[in-house]
């Protein structure tokens, strides 16, 4: 392992946690929305309202804040990834902890090797890399605290890996639903012990973040996935409930909130899925089967692994001729029991959903504790939903806003565009009133949060953005590809 220079006194001197901080992936409890009552700026650019700029290797994860320090994962170069710590209020690099990147498999275009986000605590900093593992670094120098390999996981899509760790109490909480390994882990903070680990082979490919759900019983860990939304025991990893609410896949995280959780999804139905992305493409041959030929040519000279084909084809060939076609395909690639988002036979036509479900159940609250669920053309497949007061607002792709109310899921505005076209990744933010959009082309949409849509301001921050800005100590940090930035 390569390992940089340990920069700074600074780095070194205890450093007090303040209320605002942004320690994971959207900030408190995975929400987007901080408690800052300093006031944040409306109108700014990569040059105006900037304190400090400085250059990164490429990158899409966002950046975090704790204690006075900035952490976000960059490539180093093309075979190296790290975490940089840089000091919040001047910009200093103060260290930088690299990896090489090994043997990995080829990647989305739009995706980033450094793609996940890291989370910290006023102690350590929790990096996840898929052929590194869990690792914890030592919040003020950088070095190791501890390290735990993980299975490396595998997409046949391409996506490649997206999660990130995020902290709650003594725990490291970590969901990976690949197409081999799909697990839940919880990490002891301090040593890396795995405390639990729930087996998600019921699962198929997912990138959702656990939040925390408080309820009348006490705190509960919420995953959604495939077909179901789940409730754990965060001490023990019990499935305590689940609702069999949602589709096929889910990317976004939910919010959770006063022991209800909100949830925005969209996903087609697995076997238009695969026949779009695999036999659609110019590998594929175009006669709506999928065979094991087809699926090597989509991925590439790096054959695929053969307990792939066990997991799937074996599953899903009825009738033994080799390919997969109609029904054979959801049999396939949709675990027994579990046939959300399935296309043929399908109970649930709709694949898209803004829902709320009530924590603290036990077993199945699918008819008991699903407050509302409501079909939509507007929700996105990336993007989380944001809620806000009595609000709960999607962004999706060409830039188009719509609003909900969360007590009925009743729309309150839109779909109304944002004047901002073009594909998003990040997450809206909240702070002092005022919403963040950041998109791939590089602009930050700001809305003032209120009842209508209100579009106070089109930024031009020079690159594009993929990462969900952070908001913490007065100001906004934004990751583009290349650079992070404080403005304020």
């Amino acid at each position: 392992m390569t390992r940089f220079g340990l920069v700074g006194l600074y780095c070194l001197l205890a450093i007090p946690v303040v209320a605002d901080d942004w320690p994971q992936f959207r900030g408190p409890n995975c929400s987007g929305v901080s408690q800052t009552s300093a006031p944040l700026p409306v109108e700014f650019s990569d040059t105006e309202k900037v304190k400090w700029s400085t250059k990164l290797g490429d990158g899409i994860g966002s950046p975090i804040v704790v204690a006075g320090r900035v952490y976000t994962s960059a490539m180093i170069d093309p075979q190296t990834v790290g975490v940089v710590a840089l000091d919040a209020r001047t910009g200093e690099k103060l260290w930088t902890r690299s990896w090489p990147i090994g043997d990995v498999d080829e990647i989305h275009l739009t995706n980033s090797h450094a793609g996940t986000t890291p989370a910290a605590d006023e102690e350590r900093v929790y990096f996840y890399f898929s052929t590194l593992g869990m690792v914890a670094l030592d919040a003020k120098t950088g070095e190791d605290v501890w390290h735990r390999p993980l299975p490396v996981p595998y997409f046949i899509f391409k996506w490649g890996a997206g999660m990130s760790p995020v902290l709650t109490k003594d725990l490291v909480l970590f969901c990976q639903d690949d197409d081999l390994h799909p697990a839940m882990y919880a990490f002891d903070k301090k040593t890396g012990e795995i405390r639990w680990q729930d087996d998600r082979n019921d699962m198929a490919v997912n990138y959702s973040h656990p939040v925390i759900c408080e309820t009348p019983h006490g705190e509960e860990v919420v995953v959604a996935g495939t077909g179901l939304l789940i409730g754990y025991d965060p001490a023990t990893g019990e499935r305590l409930w689940s609702a069999r609410t949602l589709l096929r896949n889910i990317k976004t995280t939910p919010v959770s909130r006063d022991g209800i959780i909100y949830i925005s999804l969209q996903s087609k139905g697995i076997a238009s899925q695969w026949l779009a992305s695999i036999d659609k493409t110019e590998t594929g041959n175009n006669d709506d089967k999928i065979s094991r030929d087809e699926v090597q040519r989509f991925f590439g000279k790096r054959p695929v692994p053969e307990a792939f084909y066990k997991k799937t084809f074996e599953r899903g060939d009825l009738n033994g001729d080799g390919v997969l076609e109609g029904r054979e395909l959801d049999v396939a690639f949709l675990p027994p029991g579990n046939a959300a988002g399935a296309a043929f036979d399908s109970k649930e036509p709709e694949d898209e959903f803004v829902i709320a479900v009530k924590g603290g159940g036990r077993g199945d609250v699918t008819k008991t504790h699903v407050l509302w669920k409501h079909p939509t053309k507007h929700t996105d497949h990336i993007v989380s939903p944001l809620v806000v007061g009595d609000r709960m607002l999607l962004i999706k792709g060409g830039g188009i806003a719509t609003c909900f109310d969360v007590n009925e899921g009743k729309r309150i505005y839109g779909p109304g565009r944002i004047n901002n076209g073009g594909e998003y990744f990040a997450s809206p933010v909240y702070g002092d009133g005022k919403i963040y959009i950041a998109g791939e082309n590089g602009k930050i949409v700001v809305l003032r949060d209120a009842p209508e849509l209100d579009v106070l301001a089109i930024n031009e921050m020079g690159d594009s953005i993929l990462g969900t800005p952070a908001i913490a100590d007065g100001a906004l940090f934004v990751r583009s590809r290349t650079a992070l930035m404080r403005i304020e």
